[in-house]
């Protein structure tokens, strides 16, 4: 995949205005376990940036996929992943369905706000029961007159308290479970909608996580996205642009981290010279550096093949699941060498270890993307 003067400049405006308008105040939104969202997304809005690869007669840039993810791979210098995360359910995760399916009032009532940064959208699919389950979820969603009533809960939704509106998966009626659900857009205001305090996780502290409760909310039937029955098959779609996000959004993650522990074992000095002067600590950062690098391959080669048409579930998946694996690999070896100092609360490290934890659970655990692996492959035994 070859990056033009246009690529770059994308990256140079997200760099620019992560360095001024995100990170200074990251520490702080850590803190409080939250970040102002609507102010946020307001700012990313007036510079296009929530828009990349989404339609020119909605607000977008209309660019291919290319273009997004070399914005997603510029989040990765976040110093939060509360806030990366939140900007990525924004744009790669609660809004491609409604870009790709949506008829034209969802477009424009929705998906052009979610685009401008005027309203703050969420995905709402997992369940206390069925997250990685996409399959088994409980939510209902029944006809009644022009309307559907929601019933049901959702767990773990990233943006929850201060979103204005949710891309809900639900079942709508029928006896298999691939084609008996359907996405629906939500505004959180309808009445019958409460939320959980904000979820208490061990990373992500930044991102306002809650557990959503449907209680004969009724929202139109024109909210639906696309075709009623459909939704499980948009949500798989929709994971695809997920997962190559939480790609390509780890590799800047983990070259700070490598870089960082670079700096600090150059200076550190134990026995007489610098860490870095042993060689089991700088072959190692070397060989995760090459790991990166792998990662940003396949990645790279994922995103060539979706934005030329092609299927790309196999090699997305296996980016997800190396993403997910590897950044647990680089922030557990760039810890140990920070010694007692990475063992500190707000070590940057030490905080990319509990964010990225997340990685190999979340959009997919890595025993979803192995057994989707597996059937790409042929070797998945059938179940009888």
């Amino acid at each position: 995949m070859r990056f033009t003067e246009e690529h770059e400049a994308i990256r140079n405006t997200i760099a620019q205005f992560i360095d001024k308008e995100i990170n200074p105040y990251c520490d702080q939104w850590e803190k409080d376990g939250i970040f102002p969202a609507h102010k946020l997304f307001k700012k990313m809005g007036d510079l296009g940036l929530l828009g990349i690869a989404k339609p020119a007669e909605y607000g977008g840039m209309g660019l291919d996929y290319s273009y997004q993810i070399v914005f997603s791979e510029e989040l990765g210098r976040i110093a939060s992943g509360g806030v990366s995360m939140a900007i990525g359910v924004q744009t790669d995760m609660s809004t491609p369905a409604m870009a790709k399916f949506g008829s034209n009032y969802i477009k424009e009532e929705f998906l052009s706000k979610a685009i401008a940064g005027d309203a703050v959208c969420s995905i709402a699919v997992s369940e206390p029961h069925a997250g990685s389950d996409v399959a088994n979820i409980k939510t209902t969603a029944v006809k009644d007159g022009d309307d559907y009533i929601i019933n049901g809960t959702k767990m773990w939704i990233t943006n929850a308290t201060q979103a204005d509106y949710l891309c809900l998966l639900a079942n709508t009626g029928g006896d298999k479970p691939h084609k008996s659900k359907s996405l629906i857009v939500v505004p959180t205001n309808t009445p019958g909608i409460s939320f959980s305090e904000k979820l208490d996780k061990l990373g992500m502290r930044s991102s306002d996580t809650a557990q959503i409760f449907f209680d004969e909310v009724r929202v139109p039937q024109k909210n639906l996205i696309g075709e009623e029955g459909m939704g499980f098959t948009y949500q798989m779609i929709q994971f695809q642009e997920e997962r190559l996000y939480c790609a390509a959004g780890l590799l800047k993650s983990m070259e700070h981290c490598i870089n960082t522990t670079i700096e600090y074992t150059r200076e550190r000095q134990a026995f007489g010279k610098p860490l870095l002067d042993q060689q089991v600590i700088h072959f190692r950062l070397a060989e995760l550096q090459t790991e990166v690098e792998a990662l940003r391959a396949l990645t790279y080669d994922a995103v060539d093949g979706y934005i030329n048409g092609m299927e790309v579930t196999l090699k997305a998946s296996m980016a997800k699941l190396k993403a997910g694996r590897l950044v647990r690999e680089v922030t557990d070896a760039c810890l140990q060498y920070w010694g007692g100092m990475g063992f500190m609360w707000d070590n940057p490290v030490s905080r990319a270890y509990r964010d990225q934890r997340l990685s190999s659970i979340g959009g997919g655990a890595d025993e979803v993307m192995l057994g989707i692996i597996c059937k790409k492959m042929g070797i998945l035994p059938r179940l009888i």
